[in-house]
């Protein structure tokens, strides 16, 4: 659950296309930084993030209505699924976020607050949510929200024909969810409608999560009066959710270019007062072409990778502000299949990828302090954890994560019996036979291929003949069709996630969680999540502790190994007013003014 009210809240989403890397520590130990085809930035040229500001003013008066203009900088068109309950890509999720139907907002500690449409009240004793819509509400449409359309999303998701991802081991939290979901009840027991504005959820557990949305909660409405009488299975192809949603956000949805552009209008029953804005349009910018279209005066806002911030850092028409993100990118390894029947991870304990030495030996390899040094100019730093050191309370800076170091990879590989028996300079595997191993990476920015290139020389270095799965780098939308299908060709890929503002790893990396993309599952690891969103984890040093343990679990098995942790970087046209990304204190989409007709250019 994000705070959904501010535009770049709905920014965050982007790190899911940042492909193969996107972060680093200053740590350099191999002196072959310095050497002539591995050219390191000197710290002079490194931007001190803590320096990017998170507000900007601009002097000048603000003009009636307007049209702003955001870049969504993306080398793949969007879906166009533009409901939660379906939506797994975070593209066309900061898309939906202009016309959110998010219940709930959070405060800087990422906890629920009543400041939303919605607020919760939870019963720990009894392990019961209330939650209550909190004035008169409208759809964008005119019609009144009620309780029904918060109990609808739980009907849709738990629905025994329901084909997306949000039905997981924390949704069978909800008492009745399972049965539900199995065709062996009509409805689902735990969830009660008191009065039109309220509902009642009960819970098999309550643990901290709750007050972050987790342990079930599902933190959007659904309009019922216009999705009730399309199947549960026809809905991801309905117009209701392609071409004509109805939605409760600061905007409501105007015309759409199919993977092109959306234009968003004003609502005028927003429950916080029509923008100040008459119209939003995102468009899809490359990211080859960002800084041009900067120059140009073609965007007000765009979230901006890394990789083009030289390109824009010395524009005069725009402002960057900077502030650390709530994602990672990750190496992960193919360990087994989901079963769609199940619902659940099967993890193969004959997988190819089944060596947590070679595993270890793959992470160690790779050289991504000098990846970060070399193309982000220190807005990403190597990654040590799987939980962004913005949750302050469950970061653990202490934690080494995987350095590069070649020498240790060989003394793994060598010990794990991956020899170079024919002196080809290639390691076979452990029987003797050749040994390839196929790694699937995104498409993306203009150095996305240098960057995967650079890596693949990096484990060659230590006898490691890694190739590409299909061989070039994959489209975004292909790329995660074939991660989430288990795509045989694969046996590692690079990806990332945006977590929201729920800490909890259960949603990623528990048996029942359909993005656990790496299929590892573990008695182990599930008493460890569970530790985590436990009723004992309400106290918050036993969840600190128990945060910690997973974390050193996840680092010790190597099915997923943390890589980068990212700064934004917004660029932000002169022409608006004010802005300020703080999670707590910023700009509200309904208060942005503008004070030109265009973009300055």
């Amino acid at each position: 659950m994000r705070k959904e009210w501010t535009i770049l809240s709905v920014m965050i989403a982007f790190v899911l296309l940042l492909a193969a890397c996107n972060s680093t520590d200053k740590e350099q130990t191999n002196s072959s930084k310095d050497s002539d085809d591995k050219p390191a930035q000197t710290e002079d040229t490194k931007i001190d993030t803590s320096l990017l500001p998170t507000e900007v003013t601009n002097e000048g008066d603000a003009i009636q209505g307007g049209t702003l203009h955001v870049g969504l900088v993306s080398d793949s068109p969007f879906k166009g699924i533009f409901l939660a309950e379906l939506s797994a890509d975070a593209t066309d999720g900061s898309i939906t976020g202009y016309a959110s139907n998010g219940l709930f907002e959070v405060d800087g500690d990422f906890l629920l607050t009543d400041e939303g449409i919605a607020k919760l009240d939870v019963d720990t004793d009894n392990k019961k949510a209330t939650i209550t819509i909190q004035s008169d509400v409208k759809w964008s449409d005119g019609t009144p929200l009620t309780a029904e359309d918060l109990i609808y999303p739980y009907e849709i998701i738990g629905h025994p024909d329901y084909e997306g991802v949000r039905y997981d081991d924390d949704f069978k939290n909800i008492i009745g969810a399972e049965e539900y979901h199995d065709g062996k009840a009509t409805t689902i027991s735990g969830i009660k409608k008191i009065d039109d504005k309220t509902i009642e959820i009960s819970l098999k557990k309550v643990s901290p999560a709750i007050y972050s949305g987790g342990d079930g909660l599902w933190g959007y409405a659904a309009p019922k009066h216009q999705l009730a009488s399309i199947a549960v299975k026809d809905l991801i192809s309905s117009d209701a959710v392609r071409k004509n949603p109805i939605t409760l956000g600061p905007f409501k949805f105007d015309q759409i270019v199919n993977g092109e552009s959306v234009q968003f209008v004003a609502n005028e029953h927003y429950f916080k007062g029509k923008p100040k804005i008459e119209k939003l349009v995102v468009q899809v910018v490359s990211t080859s072409t960002i800084s041009e279209a900067l120059k140009a005066g073609q965007f007000d806002i765009a979230s901006v990778p890394a990789t083009q911030y030289d390109s824009i850092k010395n524009l005069s028409n725009i402002s960057i502000l900077g502030r650390p993100e709530l994602s990672y990118s990750y190496l992960g390894f193919k360990l087994g299949k989901y079963d769609k029947e199940k619902g659940e991870n099967i993890y193969d304990d004959k997988a190819k990828m089944n060596d947590i030495d070679l595993r270890k030996a793959i992470a160690y390899a790779m050289d991504i302090e000098t990846v970060t040094d070399r193309f982000y100019q220190g807005l990403r730093v190597r990654a040590n954890s799987l939980i962004p050191p913005a949750f302050k309370t469950y970061y653990d800076d202490a934690l080494e994560g995987y350095h590069y170091n070649p020498e240790k990879a060989k003394e793994l590989l060598d010990a794990a019996g991956y020899k170079d028996i024919d002196g080809d300079g290639i390691r076979e595997d452990r029987d003797g036979n050749k040994f390839t191993i196929r790694l699937a990476a995104m498409s993306g920015s203009d150095t996305a291929e240098a960057i995967i290139e650079y890596y693949r020389q990096n484990w060659k270095e230590v006898g490691l003949d890694v190739q590409l799965t299909t061989g070039r780098l994959i489209e975004f939308n292909n790329f995660y069709d074939k991660v989430q299908a288990d795509d045989p060709e694969i046996d590692m890929f690079i990806g990332a996630w945006s977590t929201g503002t729920n800490p909890s790893p259960a949603g990623l990396y528990s048996k029942g969680a359909a993005f656990n993309f790496s299929r590892f599952v573990s008695d182990d690891l599930t008493k460890l999540l569970n530790d985590i969103d436990s009723e004992e984890a309400l106290d918050v040093t036993y969840r600190a502790k128990a945060f910690r343990a997973w974390q050193e679990y996840m680092a010790d098995k190597a099915m997923v190994v943390p890589m980068l942790f990212s700064t934004s970087t917004i660029a932000i046209n002169k022409r608006i007013k004010s802005y300020n990304i703080d999670r707590e204190t910023g700009t509200e989409i309904q208060d942005l003014e503008l004070i030109a007709d265009a973009p300055i250019k």
